[in-house]
Order: C-alpha cells, then structure tokens, then sequence
C-alpha cells in the first residue's frame, strides 16, 4: 500500500517535469553573436526560444576567439543572429567548421549605416561621413547571403581604407530595426507563434520609444558646443548621429587597432583645443591612456561607457535600454 501512496505522491511531479522538458523540446534553439544582440533577441523571442549567446557581458567581441563548444551551439542552432557590417570577423568561419544548416540573419539589415573611422584614428570629430540615403526597413531579414560577413571597405581619394562602421546599436531608430529583423526572422522559422513575436516586438518598440524621448530630453539642458567627449575606441558615431555628442577616440572602430605615442598626443592636443570637458573609460577597453590623458589635462574622468557589450546584473547595463539610459546619463552628468 506505501508503494502506491509513494508513486501517488510522485506522480505530480514526474508530470510537471515531463511538461517542462517537452516544452523546453519545443523551443527555438537561437544564437546570438554577442551579449547586446543577444538581450534583443531575448525582448522578441521570449519564453519561445533557448537563447545562446556567444560573447557575454563585458566580452570584447572584435578579439573574440570561439571556443570548441561555441562549434556545437551553433551546429544545433535552428537561428543565428549577428550584427554583421563586419563586426564579427570570427564569426563566418565558426559558420563553415560547425556546418550550420539553419537560419542565418543580419540584424543590421536595412539600418542607415555610417562609415567608421580610419583604421589609424586621426582624431577628428567622429562626423558622419557617408549615410545610406534610404532606411530600408522592409528589406527581407532572411537573407542567407555573406555580404555583411566581411568587412565593408572604400578607398578615399588620399589612399586612407574605411570601414562601414558596425556600432549601429548606439542608434535607438536602428536597433527598432535590428528587433523588426529578429521577429521576422522567428516567424518564418515558427509561423504558429508568429503573434506572440509581433506582439513582443510591439512592446519593445514602445519602450525604445519611449527611451529615445527621454535621452532628447536629458541633452535638451546642455549647449552642443559643450557636448565633446574622449572615448577609448570609436564606437559612438551612431549615437553622435542621433544626440549631437561629438565623440574623440584614441582607437578607430576595433579594439584590436593600439594608440601610438603620435596618437595620445594628437588627443590631449585635440582635448586642449576644444576645451574638452570630459573623457570616458570603456568596459572593454584598456583604460589606462585614457587615464593618463586625464591626468595630463584638465579633463575629468566621466565615467564607464558601455559600448561593445552588456554589464553584469550589478553594474546598471545589464540589458539594451539600461546600457543606453545609463550611457546617456553619465554623459550629461559629465557634461554639465
């Protein structure tokens, strides 16, 4: 008889647990190149999908090297997601060694993109140099072509290479894209839950919305001839774009590009000239010239910026809309 109250007792639980793995059986095994890309992709797939993300919080995805069990993620992945403009170098090869058979998308697909900076910074105002006439929003997210796979080059007339710059996540309006792109995406893969994902895209770009509203709002007090910044590396043209914060880096638009004593010199020579208030560390970034410029000038340390990757849950931009809230915030505390 305790042998059957025992099993009576058990069988709840052994029912609950077969429902949790069958639904965990259903969902949509999704990669995300690296920690941004993957909490936006979280945003819209919800409770749908098993999210992999390969570079995590405060990981430097320019020098990225997959490790052997990244092979057997995206093997089993049904969807991987990257930024693409070039950013994740690593990444394509990763694609052929672990012969992915899934779906692949940009999620920069259809953005206004920005050329980046030289690969040797020459320190200007990080200017838009060239932007895409046209936002093409509707542009298929599908695509399983490798254009955005490898790096987008142009010759100027002196001979100077540059780079479409990928950092297009620092612009609200893009990443409105990047979640369009991602929904999509999962729609054609799942078609039955094709209303959960629409309505998650929904809510999110309410919250982006609403986000943008408020940082317009935060920069309206400060005079755009005080909104000069230094930076590591030069990642920040797309906010530059929509806020009006001119940006003066060390680096170009890789981490893996190294600051000459001719370069440190031309900043704090910029950082002089320009009255620049303020200069930022960066997560990833090696932070100590940027600590020496202060020291070597009368600008204050601002703060960290979060550029290429999420925080921790403890450092306050552990998801897109915190990084963007807390980077925009420390600026204008900076800037006052």
């Amino acid at each position: 008889m305790r042998k059957y109250i025992k099993i009576f007792l058990w069988l709840p639980l052994l029912l609950s647990l077969n429902a949790v793995n069958a639904a965990a059986e259903n969902k949509l095994s999704v990669v995300a190149s690296f920690s941004i890309l993957g909490d936006i992709t979280a945003q819209i797939g919800g409770d749908k999908i098993e999210l992999t993300t390969l570079v995590g919080n405060n990981g430097d995805a320019h020098t990225y090297s997959p490790k052997p069990n990244d092979v057997k993620k995206v093997a089993a992945a049904d969807l991987v997601v990257l930024n693409g403009l070039g950013f994740e170098g690593w990444l394509p090869r990763l694609l052929e060694s672990s012969h992915f058979s899934g779906m692949k998308i940009s999620a920069s697909d259809g953005i206004s993109s920005l050329q980046g900076a030289c690969s040797h910074s020459k320190h200007q105002d990080h200017e838009v140099h060239h932007e895409h006439a046209d936002e093409h929003e509707n542009q298929h997210a599908g695509s399983h072509g490798d254009e955005n796979n490898h790096e987008h080059e142009h010759a100027d007339s002196h001979g100077h290479h540059h780079d479409i710059d990928p950092h297009a996540w620092h612009s609200i309006k893009n990443v409105k894209v990047y979640a369009a792109n991602i929904s999509r995406a999962l729609s054609i893969i799942d078609p039955d839950n094709i209303s959960y994902y629409q309505h998650n895209l929904a809510v999110y770009e309410q919250k982006l919305n609403t986000l943008d509203s408020k940082i317009k709002t935060m920069f309206a007090s400060i005079p755009q001839e005080q909104r000069k910044v230094i930076v590591p590396h030069s990642a920040f043209a797309y906010f530059q774009r929509d806020y009006q914060v001119s940006f003066y880096s060390l680096q170009g638009t890789s981490t893996e590009s190294e600051a000459s004593a001719a370069d440190i010199a031309a900043v704090i020579d910029q950082v002089r000239k320009n009255e620049i208030k303020a200069v930022f560390v960066e997560n990833i970034s090696d932070n100590r010239l940027i600590e020496q410029i202060s020291a070597d000038t009368d600008a204050q340390v601002g703060g960290k910026l979060f550029s290429d990757a999420l925080s921790n849950a403890d450092q306050g931009a552990s998801s897109y809309l915190e990084l963007m809230e807390h980077n925009a915030l420390s600026l204008v505390n900076a800037l006052k």
